[in-house]
């Protein structure tokens, strides 16, 4: 079992029925991690992006410990995870090298050295970007690799939603400003009161489930495509209302 704050834990997934081979993944889950590593690295103390991946190691490299596991059950959980790690990764090495990231991804980097700018609101917009956007998308690639439908891969999601959602409630925790340094008009009192890990968790499995739906044979064509941009907006929006800056102090 995976161990959480407080006690609480993430347990491994049971086994899909039926045969399954070997979930595919393309880059080895070390140099996931490394990459990941190595671009938080790159980052001041106070650089947005590097808060994040600091805050967000722990999930890529709790898939990366399950990735050669015995039991399939938990190597679908663990590449479903990478997966997920690898979107990230893809997308923030974009950024920095000066292309277009998905919408998710732009306001991150956008904001990652403004001053007003808190922590904790670097961190869980990119929580926000990795459960509300890639964790849908990387449930149904696996199911593609895999050749079955989300319901049947419910266990993997749940635990890797489980590590995104718990990680996201230690690093609030951690990151938030305590109460007697926030004034109740800090636009920050607002923004994390808006943000509900479960309710994001709940979005990302119902859009999974579409997106697969809009995918399959039969489906009005480009429905599905449409479908994964528009939800690549929303999030994004998301993302840009969680990373409002606060008013600067005068001089």
């Amino acid at each position: 079992m995976t161990q959480t704050r407080a006690g609480r834990t993430v347990p491994p997934p049971r086994s899909p029925a039926g045969p399954s081979p070997v979930l595919p993944y393309a880059a080895p889950a070390g140099a996931v991690v490394d990459r990941l590593r190595g671009l938080a690295g790159r980052g001041q103390a106070a650089d947005g992006v590097a808060v994040f991946l600091r805050a967000y190691l722990p999930v890529a490299a709790e898939a990366a410990r399950h990735a050669a596991a015995d039991r399939l059950e938990r190597r679908t959980a663990a590449g479903l995870a990478l997966r997920c790690a690898g979107r990230a990764l893809a997308a923030l090495e974009t950024a920095a090298a000066g292309g277009r990231a998905p919408a998710c991804w732009r306001p991150l980097p956008a904001v990652r050295r403004h001053p007003g700018v808190r922590p904790v609101q670097f961190a869980l917009a990119g929580f926000n970007a990795q459960l509300g956007h890639d964790l849908p998308l990387a449930l149904v690639e696996t199911c593609r690799a895999l050749r079955r439908a989300p319901e049947e891969l419910a266990d993997a999601f749940e635990w890797t939603a489980d590590l995104l959602v718990l990680l996201e409630e230690r690093v609030r925790e951690e990151l938030t400003p305590e109460p007697e340094q926030l004034e109740l008009s800090d636009p920050l009192v607002h923004l994390l009161g808006c943000r509900r890990p479960e309710r994001a968790r709940e979005a990302a499995w119902l859009a999974a489930r579409t997106l697969w739906q809009l995918q399959r044979p039969g489906a009005a064509e480009g429905l599905g495509a449409e479908y994964a941009a528009q939800l690549d907006r929303s999030v994004g929006l998301a993302g840009r209302i969680l990373l409002t800056p606060a008013p600067l102090p005068r001089p």
